[in-house]
């Protein structure tokens, strides 16, 4: 039976009487490795499989259980998770998934496979397939290890970790790549790992984001005041080091900027608080309610760290957040969609990709 090449041609050096390097020959991963593919795996937080108080319970119990979310001792919070919350929030949370479920599923969901989708034409078209995207949740499906393990067996080596979070927080992105590396742990023979840590100044995003908000006054016209609504996190973890806060009001000040806005038509506030514990001020819900009292008559709200649209957005915004400013006296509330599936969006996150993949595409 003929000699594989490899192993050939590092017995004829042996023969000859020539230094043997110390890795040549029986080499048959050489092939393999021609061949290897790369991923890009986009990865969002997650969402519940239906709009329902159990399948909502089952979502909530793994993400409020991830100590990066809920940063106290398990002793001190499980009686409170599990006696308290998770006895009342499941059926709540899942009334307001309700409002705005689609018929195709959850709205992040949907909305982050159109973003995968549109990211993915792009970059297989410009690595002539050499690159492929897919999509994974933090929690819920489809999950971080599964994925992982289907690229694996189609022979993807190299992967890029690219959470969905222009500004970064240990309780969004840090949760992400905690998952990616868990799932890490598991593999035999782990892929090589590069991640993104996040995109809140990157020039792409935030021209999609100009963008946006340009093409949305141009159809419905100008609030008085534009409000950038951003996810909250407890004060304390600001203070132990989390960047998060500094990078939203950079994104917010490059944005209003680049829409020529003057310092006090342009507001930065955080939502979604849980608990009694302080959160990142000013609160959302407090400065709609001040402006309508204000005599602010329109409003521009628009959900910069947010991908795509969810029940943040489209539940506690769009529809919560309307009703409190038109009920305490406002006249027109406006919410600015994420950018969602959007080419410019999608072209965004390829460009910050694509320079991520330098050298191995």
């Amino acid at each position: 039976m003929p000699l594989p090449r490899v192993l050939w041609q590092t017995v004829a050096v042996t023969i000859a009487g020539k230094a043997m390097p110390r890795y040549i020959g029986f080499d048959t991963g050489a092939e393999r490795r021609e061949g290897a593919r790369t991923a890009v795996l986009l990865v969002n937080l997650g969402t519940p499989a239906a709009p329902t108080t159990d399948a909502v319970g089952e979502y909530l119990a793994k993400f409020l259980s991830d100590p990066r979310v809920v940063e106290l001792p398990r002793w001190l919070w499980w009686p409170v998770l599990h006696g308290y919350i998770m006895r009342t929030r499941p059926r709540r949370s899942a009334e307001a998934y309700a409002k705005v479920w689609r018929d195709e599923g959850s709205p992040l969901l949907v909305f982050s496979e159109r973003l995968a989708e549109a990211v993915r034409a792009q970059i297989e078209r410009q690595t002539s397939g050499k690159v492929t995207v897919v999509l994974a949740m933090t929690y819920g499906e489809p999950a971080v290890a599964a994925t992982l393990e289907a690229l694996m067996a189609k022979g993807v080596r190299r992967v890029l970790a690219f959470p969905l979070f222009p500004q970064y927080s240990a309780t969004s992105t840090g949760a992400a790549l905690d998952a990616v590396t868990r799932a890490m742990q598991t593999l035999r023979w782990p892929p090589e790992l590069r991640t993104v840590s996040d995109y809140h100044a990157d020039a792409g995003y935030l021209a999609a984001l100009v963008a946006s908000v340009q093409a949305h006054w141009a159809q419905h016209g100008r609030g008085r005041k534009l409000l950038l609504s951003y996810h909250g996190i407890p004060e304390k973890y600001a203070a132990a080091g989390d960047p998060y806060p500094d990078q939203c009001h950079e994104t917010a000040r490059r944005l209003g900027d680049a829409l020529g806005m003057a310092d006090d038509d342009l507001l930065v506030t955080f939502q979604s608080r849980l608990g009694r514990q302080p959160w990142l001020r000013p609160y959302t819900d407090e400065t709609i309610e001040q402006l309508a009292r204000q005599d602010v008559e329109s409003l521009d709200v628009l959900c910069p760290g947010f991908a795509v649209d969810c029940l943040e957005t489209l539940e506690e915004v769009a529809l919560r957040y309307r009703t409190t400013f038109l009920t305490g006296g406002g006249k027109q509330f406006r919410y600015i969609p994420a950018l969602n599936a959007g080419s410019a969006h999608a072209t965004a996150l390829v460009a910050i990709a694509m320079r991520q993949l330098a050298g191995w595409v």
